[in-house]
Order: structure tokens, then C-alpha cells, then sequence
């Protein structure tokens, strides 16, 4: 089974405590991508300026990624900046220019509205609508956000939840788009929303995961010696658990356990270094032999 990913393909600047990256490829749907791909055929929708370096395009394509609907476009590629401090949990963003995106309108083929899995990867809703509408009968749809989306189109962005699968949020935006403190109230707050699932980031505190069917589950983080670059480490989480669904083919408690635990060991691989340098040479087999060591980590 393959999945649809929209998202952003982006240059970032980042700095951390182990140094500065500037014009790193990243973004939403690149580091989705790249966890994504070791389970199921990747379809890459999103757009980039004519200043795009024609390098990432080659590296993308070596991903084995299909580009069909990458758009290019005259003007600027989208760019963020930000910095990481103290425990690295958060980025304090210093610029982001929004480029192209700011009107981009995605458009797909015939074959790929036939697929039947999705994932709208944080970018404007009104974007990721427009996508999904194109869809013929999608069987999974998940759906990331932010909370820039949800102060500025918060009524949007719940509209849109109502034709959502899984709602995929941090623990903070949880809190504010549902109005609850309190993670399993937040959960069954923005169930109530639409969505029959809700994924909650808790970044170094792990995930969890709630159905409104009354299943809970809950996974620590896979526990990292150093922790170089955390940007991407969301989506790198959500292009291993929606890629490990795709793949299965099935939505169950236990493929739902094990996409999770698939998603939290991507994200460790993510954050040891800058950008997709250490994701993009990941294997499956790599993959398989961390998820051993958690298991070990946390059988008892």
C-alpha cells in the first residue's frame, strides 16, 4: 500500500548547542518521508521556489520518493529558522518566510487519488483541504497541525477534523485546541471533534494515544545519550507509525502498539543529528534492531 503526504519542503536554518546548519533541506513532508519510506511507496506533495537547489531534488529522488507532484514555481522556496536551548525540548523560532506556499494550491493525478492512505502534514489547512476533497474513498487520514493554525484558523481547522482519521498533536497544542490541561481529557476533547483517534507528542516524555472506543495506550521515548537536532523529530514520529499502518493494511490494537513503537525509535534516529542526515540513511533492518533494544528497554 502506498501514502500521500502534504506537507512543506523547506531550507532550514537551525542552531543548537552542537552548532549552526544554515539552509538544512527539511520540512514537514521531507522528514515524514523519510521514515515513511522504509514501509510503504511515498508520494510527495508539496511545493518549492525556483531557488530550490536542484541537489535536493536529486536526493529526494534517490530516496525513491515520488516527486510527480512537487511543484516548482517562480519565487521563493518557504524557509524557517529557529534555535534550540537549555533542554532542547522547543525551538524558538526567529524567521520564517512562507514563499510559494502562500499560494499553493495542490494538484495530484488521477492514479494518486486513488490512494487510500493520507497524511496532512502541518501546513495551512485551507491547503490541506484542498487536497483531501481531490481524494476518491481514502481509508486512512491523518492530519498533523500547529499552534500558528490553530490560533489564526482555528474554526478551519476543526471543520476539517470532522473527515479525519487521527489527529495528530504535541502536548501543547492538544491543550489549546482543546481547552483541557489535562492530556486524556485533551484527547477526548479533540475526538469529540471528529477524529476516532488522537496521537499526542510528548516529545522526550514519549506518546499517547487514545480511540474513542476507550483505548488508551501510552510509550515512553526511546531514551537518546545525545540529542543534536530535534526539528523534524514530529514528523519523522508520524512518517513511521502512518507508514507502518499503510503497510499492514489493518487498524488494530496491535498494529496501532507496534506503529507507535516504530514512530518513537524513527524520531530517536532523527534527533542525533542535523536535519535528514541521519534519517535518510536509515534501513529497515536499523529500524528493527532499536526496536529490539526498547522492547528490552521496557518489558517487565
Amino acid at each position: 500500500m502506498s501514502i500521500i503526504v502534504l506537507g512543506t519542503v523547506a531550507l532550514d536554518t537551525v542552531k543548537t548547542p552542537f552548532g549552526k546548519r544554515k539552509e538544512l533541506l527539511g520540512g514537514s513532508a521531507a522528514h515524514f518521508s523519510m521514515s515513511a519510506r522504509l514501509f510503504t511507496k511515498v508520494n510527495l506533495i508539496a511545493i518549492v521556489g525556483n531557488d530550490f537547489p536542484k541537489k535536493h531534488i536529486t536526493f529526494l529522488n534517490s530516496q525513491r520518493l515520488n516527486l510527480s507532484s512537487l511543484v516548482v514555481n517562480d519565487g521563493k522556496t518557504f524557509r524557517w529558522e529557529g534555535e534550540y536551548r537549555g533542554d532542547l525540548n522547543s525551538a524558538l523560532t526567529l524567521n520564517t518566510q512562507l514563499g510559494v506556499l502562500l499560494a499553493f494550491k495542490p494538484q495530484i493525478s488521477e492514479t494518486q487519488r486513488r490512494i487510500e492512505n493520507i497524511f496532512l502534514a502541518n501546513v495551512d489547512p485551507d491547503i490541506q483541504e484542498h487536497l483531501l476533497v481531490k481524494m476518491h474513498s481514502p481509508k486512512l487520514v491523518g492530519l498533523d497541525s500547529m499552534n500558528y493554525w490553530i490560533n489564526t484558523k482555528r474554526k478551519k481547522l476543526i471543520k476539517l477534523l470532522k473527515h479525519i482519521d487521527i489527529y495528530v498533536a504535541n502536548d501543547q497544542e492538544a491543550r489549546d485546541l482543546s481547552g483541557e490541561s489535562n492530556l486524556i481529557k485533551a484527547a477526548k476533547g479533540l475526538s469529540a471533534f471528529g477524529p476516532r483517534m488522537v496521537l499526542i507528542k510528548k516529545g522526550e516524555h514519549g506518546v499517547l494515544f487514545y480511540t474513542k472506543n476507550g483505548f488508551i495506550f501510552s510509550l515512553p521515548a526511546y531514551p537518546v545519550e545525545k540529542v543534536i537536532d530535534p526539528t523534524g523529530a514530529g514528523d519523522t514520529f508520524a512518517g513511521g507509525f502512518m507508514g507502518y499502518l499503510a503497510k499492514a493494511g489493518k487498524i488494530n490494537s496491535l498494529t496501532i502498539k507496534k506503529a507507535l513503537a516504530y514512530g518513537t525509535v524513527a524520531a530517536s534516529f532523527n534527533v542525533e543529528d542535523f536535519g535528514l542526515f541521519r534519517t535518510s540513511k536509515l534501513t529497515r533492518l536499523d529500524l528493527d534492531r532499536r526496536l529490539i533494544k526498547f522492547k528490552d528497554c521496557f518489558s517487565f
